[in-house]
């Protein structure tokens, strides 16, 4: 696939918008809808960073624990093209892939180990957007079968650390193999990590202490610039507390003692501080600007009571809506994954509960929607494609193919394009199906009753935001 280098350009000031007619009547007053309070979680404390420090850390650090010898990631990878590196990044990680950091070990041995950015980087119309949840993200291959790769291997302490890689990705693989590209099992890495783990030390082990999550439920990942608004973290509400703590569990596939998370959690305000200063790119196309504005009074009576409000005058409270109001897909809700009781207890009992908690809501967090237009697909599970079918359900489909390349995401119903599953030579992993388990794209209707008009306004405007 050729990604093409373009940067995503346009300022919403100057989108050439076309006034209205003279004669054109006043439309008429949007009717608000009736909706219950949902739950608000109030903000706490995070502990302050250095948003420049959290770059270098988030981008050139070890807090996996564990890679790849670079000479033998670069004997089976080659050479990394220039699209697929991080712009701006020097030193050793320079050549490597951008979700990929060079490292070296306290004995000076040259590491490849897995970033953040793996899950929360994406192409977006030939644009790597950092922050963004990655919606082409495959995990129905085999997670373990590179650990074979290890019998390559001729020293001994390049064996133990690829081992503990990729021979712990074969062990969780049962409970994290997913069967749609694009389904994030993020939620059932993080339990089946803590199911090898004792709670208190942080020791690994190979037999699990907590039985195995069963077959993993799809999660979209939200965007990082979110993170500055929410007041909790994952689409349940469930991470309360110290974000940095939370954000850092990533140390939980390789990190096997509680003094070296330690080490790794004292960088990771700074992390944080680098997250909650990215901000959303631009709508990349003119605005219809007093569509915008109709769309506006639309969103002020239909949408702002759950996701807020937006400009110089806006608020946003974190706020959590039952799955009986919003009645989109209950399994996420319904405690699965990391959110499951014996996982929640492993977490609160374990140095990352020391500063933070998990406490599950009951229901799903209406998000904010800063940058909404790139975010695609939609709802907790990203089962639905476009923000046109958000708003009318009567588009959505129970099969359908997405489109994922860079040409596939359609500016005019804001998100990716839908090709039929049924077409010769179209894989099944490729075919996102609502009868499975977790993929369903039910609910979130409050767009249904809009005319026409309205609803097309209210697009408009979410372009905006």
């Amino acid at each position: 696939m050729r990604l093409a280098a373009a940067v995503i350009v346009g300022a919403l000031a100057a989108c050439g918008a076309r006034p209205p007619a003279a004669s054109a009547p006043a439309p008429p007053p949007i009717a608000p809808i009736a909706r219950g309070p949902g739950t608000v979680i109030e903000p706490e404390p995070q502990r302050p960073g250095d948003a420049a420090r959290g770059w270098a850390l988030l981008t050139g650090s070890d807090y996996v624990g564990c890679g790849a010898p670079r000479a033998l990631w670069e004997r089976f990878a080659g050479v990394t093209p220039a699209w697929l590196r991080l712009p701006g990044r020097s030193g050793a990680g320079a050549e490597l892939p951008y979700a990929m950091n060079a490292v070296t070990t306290a004995d000076g041995r040259a590491r490849v180990t897995p970033s953040c950015l793996a899950c929360h980087a994406s192409f977006l119309r030939g644009q790597l957007v950092i922050g963004l949840g990655d919606p082409r993200a495959d995990f129905t291959g085999d997670p373990g079968a590179l650990a074979l790769a290890g019998l390559l291997i001729t020293d001994d302490v390049d064996r133990a650390d690829w081992d503990r890689l990729y021979g712990r990705f074969a062990l969780i693989a049962p409970a994290i193999r997913t069967t749609t590209v694009g389904a994030n099992p993020a939620d059932h890495i993080a339990a089946a990590l803590f199911a090898h783990r004792d709670p208190a030390t942080l020791a690994w082990s190979d037999e699990p202490r907590l039985p195995l999550p069963g077959p993993p439920v799809p999660v979209d990942v939200p965007a990082w610039w979110l993170l500055k608004k929410k007041a909790a973290m994952f689409h349940t509400g469930a991470g309360r507390g110290d974000q940095a703590r939370i954000m850092m569990t990533a140390s939980v596939l390789c990190v096997d003692d509680v003094a070296t998370a330690r080490a790794i959690d004292a960088g990771f305000p700074d992390v944080r501080a680098y997250v909650t200063s990215l901000t959303p790119p631009p709508f990349p196309a003119p605005i219809d600007a007093p569509a915008a504005a109709r769309g506006r009074a639309v969103f002020t009576a239909r949408c702002a009571r759950c996701h807020g409000s937006y400009g110089a005058d806006g608020a946003y409270q974190t706020r959590v809506i039952s799955v009986a109001e919003v009645g989109t897909d209950p399994a996420v809700a319904e405690r699965t994954g990391q959110f499951a009781a014996p996982y929640v207890a492993w977490f609160n009992a374990s140095f990352y509960g020391e500063r933070a908690r998990l406490a599950p809501g009951d229901g799903y967090v209406a998000p904010p929607l800063d940058g909404v237009w790139a975010t695609a697909p939609y709802l907790h599970n990203g089962s639905v494609p476009t923000l046109a079918a958000l708003l009318d359900s009567r588009l959505r489909q129970p099969r359908f193919g997405i489109g994922r390349g860079d040409d596939d995401y359609d500016l005019g119903l804001v998100g990716w394009r839908s090709f039929d599953p049924d077409q010769p030579g179209v894989a099944p992993a490729w075919i996102w199906d609502t009868a499975r388990p977790g993929h369903g794209n039910q609910g979130h209707t409050f767009g249904d009753a809009l005319t026409p008009p309205d609803r097309a306004a209210l697009l408009e405007y979410l372009k905006s935001l």
